[in-house]
């Protein structure tokens, strides 16, 4: 196995589109490392350079400590697995998983047990003489990553390989590749527009806009503070509630001032009156229909949207529309007052211009 070690990496395509914008990063041996970041943030091209297929304009990459910026891609020791698999149709599925072997020039016989030994670890024994055409979507995935694994690259890059799927079955190859990954320990950078795959799949992730890194953390760091808004705004199935407000006074305790009322917070060396952006995700937020202790929001429900166990409900407070998630069937009528409070270490300051998170409180837990 083997790590990666990217340093001021940009690529610049022809037309001078910086696609990635002097990039540093270290994936560790045997991480599960997820590319997370929307359709033309680069985190392809990242990819795709790492493996050989673009040309680094600047910077270096290194596998296993090996400067590999100008190697060609086949001695890179990388295993790439395609968002449309790149299975060869006229081929059978033993000799799609065979055939980097076999460009090797390895022995008949080493690449039949290969292909044996690898289609029983990918629970394709039976498919071996099929062809991609008599192959399930789920099944040509798991064959494209037979073909990957059986290589013995050092290094496994997974372009968004669950893309193709169905929901049903993005969420099987989901478990089933996080399960291979700790078996095999090998070290795996994965590309996915998917937050839903990130958080689930890897040990850490990096979230990408515009060529750029804009936060790199686990994916409980990444979910319960967001370093900046955009990265706020991209990750959760549910938006985070990003609103106007002040800090208020010392006076007044640790809270800021937001819609009709006031939240609790960190405030740390944010001055009194600075105005921040308040960040509060919906699962962190509490509704009640009764008086409580502290700073709280009022507000009227709007609306509530079913989301199966729970319930996405709108209250307005005072002309800003706040998103609280509630258990199901536990969602108040519209039109019903309610309360809102939040736990302090929730609650989340940034700066109004450059949208970066202040107030460095400890990271909430749990």
């Amino acid at each position: 196995m083997a790590g990666i070690d990217i340093e001021g990496l940009a690529t610049v395509y022809p037309n001078g589109v910086r696609a990635v914008d002097g990039l540093d990063l270290h994936v560790a041996d045997g991480e599960f490392f997820a590319l997370l970041g929307p359709s033309g943030c680069g985190k392809t091209t990242l990819l795709r350079t790492i493996a050989g297929l673009e040309n680094a304009s600047e910077g270096t990459v290194r596998i296993d400590v090996a400067d590999v910026t100008r190697m060609e891609p086949g001695k890179r020791g990388v295993a790439m697995v395609f968002q449309d698999y790149a299975l060869f149709p006229h081929m059978t599925v033993s000799e799609n998983i065979t055939y980097p072997l076999k460009v090797r020039r390895v022995a008949a016989a080493t690449r039949t047990a290969t292909a044996g030994r690898t289609s029983s670890e990918l629970s394709l024994q039976g498919l071996l003489e099929r062809r991609p055409g008599q192959l399930s979507g789920g099944q040509q995935q798991r064959v494209a990553l037979a073909r990957a694994i059986a290589s013995e690259g050092k290094v496994l890059l997974l372009d968004e390989p669950l893309s193709n799927l169905d929901a049903r079955l993005r969420l099987e190859a989901r478990t089933f590749l996080k399960k291979l990954q700790r078996d095999l320990g090998i070290t795996t950078v994965f590309v996915t527009h998917d937050q839903a795959e990130a958080l689930a799949l890897a040990d850490r992730i990096a979230v990408m806009q515009n060529g750029r890194l804009r936060q790199l953390g686990s994916p409980r760091e990444v979910f319960a503070r967001p370093a900046n808004t955009f990265v706020a705004n991209f990750i959760g199935s549910t938006p985070m509630n990003l609103l106007d407000g002040a800090v208020a006074a010392v006076s007044d305790g640790g809270s800021v001032s937001v819609a009709n009322g006031s939240l609790p917070a960190a405030t740390g060396s944010v001055p009194a009156g600075a105005e921040v952006t308040v960040g509060v995700r919906p699962e962190y937020l509490t509704l009640s229909d009764g008086d409580v202790n502290g700073p709280s929001l009022r507000g009227e429900v709007v609306v509530a949207e079913n989301l199966g166990t729970s319930s996405l409900v709108s209250v307005d407070c005072g002309g800003t529309l706040i998103g609280v998630t509630v258990p199901e069937e536990s969602e108040p009528a519209p039109g019903t007052s309610v309360v809102l409070t939040a736990p302090e270490q929730r609650v989340l300051l940034y700066d109004r211009e450059s949208g970066e998170l202040l107030a460095k409180q400890p990271a909430a837990v749990g």
